[in-house]
């Protein structure tokens, strides 16, 4: 037996990290500011990284701390952004074996006396490299004592000390660090980038794999290297020979772009059946519910964006044919359909997440947007209720006129319902169908002859703020149906009179004519309240039984004062209703 191990095997994620900054992709502007700074010898004493995850974040700073300590192969170089790999500092940073480079993971490490180890280390000078580096991972995740006891190190370290940090919540990270740290922020790696690094590896590895793969693989990866080059090596492990884009979608659990697109013009079409038919084709061939909205929602965003900016839809990401039929489809959808189905998708995309039963939720959600697809904009709804011929007094039944009643609504199927509302008086309907059609403002307005008939309407409509402001801030000068003239208190709110007319005109479909005038001094609704409460009030402590109860209790207080037409008004509204010809078993016959 041969005692020499077996070689391991490297995922690609690690066998192909970048060794230099010339191996970063997508990190140009950062990549540039490091090489002027080495270059001028104007070297910061923190840098902080910041961005997704597998933007090359830690890579990145491992790569410093190689430049930094970089002796070159003949052991004479100074600080270079091309550091050689050769030498014994850069072979020992790469393998994270170096004495002086020293990487902490801040998630593991969070307190005070981890960091009291760093400020007690930084004072001596480094073993065998130019410079004493520390690498903090994750460095958000340190505690508020922790960064506290950082700053004065931090601030004015040793010159032989240098600090490079890593995080991707830089909002977690104090600012008096972050005004200490030259920052950084890596960018997502562009499609067309990630493409070409991902054949590249491919191009090495020996694997065949298709250009529609690689875009898949780039589309889930969602800008980090990390992620696809992980992603790639499942992928050519999952495939026999060529991969295969039908291969990563069903590796990936997601459905076919091409089918997600029919889903969605079926949707459109209203053609429920045909829409469950094909989620549920999807779902039988693997793939995820929560996926095909979440496609369904990602499809509505960027025909949205190609709507409005063309030259969104030269992706590479996505291939000709889906290219041309999204823009077939921004060109034919009105925005206001896809806003509609965007925000629909939202709110499913939710319930579907929180369901117990996602394919029963995906498929309700489906039910909902091909039921909605086709009802008629706003603009078109009021264009047909202002078309439709005027109704009779009775109208709402009309059983031989092939139109819909004003007051109906009509499904999809054809099938019609009568809303069961309150009369002219009530709250209005959604539709708002009545106010629309009134055909006589004086015979509409003539419902409401008195100030207190408005009040009602209010109160109908459950608008409690409008309410409240109208009883308590309106001296009513004068009033007749249509027109309200009112001096407002002094502290009524300056847009009391248009919001009361927008309210009256919207309920009752007629304007009024809202005006402030300066000559009223009635009390207000609110004031006749308070003033009819206060006489009842004094009325009632005069009263010899009462002036009993206060002589007994000093204390006491007049809670309410109840009149007898109250009591019988509220016992007329409590009592049972009279039963006639009741049966009485003692009665004779």
């Amino acid at each position: 037996m041969s005692d020499t191990p077996a070689p391991v095997y490297q995922v690609l994620a690690r066998k192909y990290r970048p060794e230099t900054f010339a191996d970063l992709v997508g990190q140009d502007a950062m990549v540039r500011t490091l090489k002027n700074a080495f270059q001028a010898d104007r070297i910061a004493q923190a840098f902080i990284m910041t961005g997704i995850r597998g933007t090359g974040k830690t890579t990145t700073a491992r790569i410093i701390a190689k430049g930094m300590n970089c002796i070159g192969p003949d052991g004479q170089g100074g600080p270079t952004t091309e550091p050689c790999g050769q030498c014994e500092h850069c072979r020992a940073i790469m393998e994270g074996r170096h004495v002086d480079v020293m990487e902490m993971d801040a998630a593991s490490r969070t307190g005070v006396g981890d960091i009291r180890e760093i400020i007690e280390s930084v004072n001596y000078r480094a073993a065998s490299a130019r410079y004493k580096i520390y690498i903090i991972d994750e460095v958000h995740m340190l505690s508020v004592n922790a960064f506290n006891a950082l700053l004065k190190t931090l601030e004015e370290p040793p010159a032989h000390v240098k600090f490079i940090f890593a995080t991707t919540e830089i909002r977690k990270v104090p600012v008096t660090v972050l005004s200490r740290c030259q920052r950084f922020d890596l960018r997502r790696i562009e499609p067309e980038v990630m493409i070409a690094l991902l054949r590249r590896i491919a191009d090495r590895e020996g694997a065949q794999i298709t250009e529609d793969a690689l875009a898949l693989i780039t589309r889930a990866a969602e800008g980090s290297a990390r992620d696809a080059t992980s992603l790639l090596d499942q992928a050519i492990s999952h495939g026999a020979g060529e991969t295969t884009a039908d291969q990563v979608r069903a590796m990936l659990g997601l459905a076919d772009r091409g089918r997600v697109l029919d889903l969605f013009d079926m949707i459109l079409r209203g053609d429920a059946a045909g829409a469950l038919s094909e989620l549920s084709a999807q779902y039988a061939e693997g793939a995820d519910p929560l996926a095909v909205l979440r496609d369904l929602a990602e499809i509505t965003h960027w025909i949205s964006v190609v709507k409005i900016t063309p030259d969104a839809a030269n992706d590479p990401t996505i291939g000709p044919d889906e290219r041309a039929r999204g823009l077939d489809m921004a060109a034919a959808l009105p925005m206001r359909v896809l806003t509609r189905m965007w925000q629909m998708l939202l709110k499913a995309l939710d319930e579907v997440g929180q369901s117990p039963n996602a394919m029963m939720a995906a498929e309700m959600a489906v039910i909902r947007l091909t039921h909605v697809a086709d009802l008629p904009t706003p603009e078109d709804l009021v264009r047909r209720l202002q078309d439709a011929p005027p109704t009779g007094p009775g109208g709402g039944g009309g059983g031989a006129r092939p139109q819909t009643a004003p007051n109906q609504t009509t499904h999809a199927q054809g099938q019609s319902y009568t809303p069961t509302h309150s009369g002219p008086t009530g709250p209005v309907s959604q539709g708002a169908a009545s106010p629309l059609l009134a055909q006589d403002p004086q015979e509409a307005l003539a419902r409401f002859p008195t100030f207190e008939h408005v009040l009602e309407l209010i109160r109908a409509n459950r608008d409690v703020k409008l309410l409240l402001e109208v009883e308590g801030c309106v001296r009513l000068a004068n009033y007749r149906p249509g027109r309200i003239e009112f001096t407002p208190t002094p502290d009524a709110p300056g847009d009391l009179a248009q919001r009361l007319g927008s309210a009256l005109q919207r309920w009752t479909g007629n304007r009024w004519a809202v005006t402030l005038v300066n000559s009223a001094t009635v009390p207000t609704i609110l004031e006749a309240r308070h003033a009819a409460e206060d006489a009842a009030e004094t009325e009632a402590r005069q009263h010899p039984l009462v002036q009993a109860v206060f002589a007994a209790f000093p204390r006491a207080k007049i809670a309410r004062v109840k009149t007898v037409e109250d009591i019988v008004t509220h016992a007329e509204t409590e009592a049972l209703p009279e039963v006639e010809d009741e049966w009485d078993p003692f009665e004779e016959d």
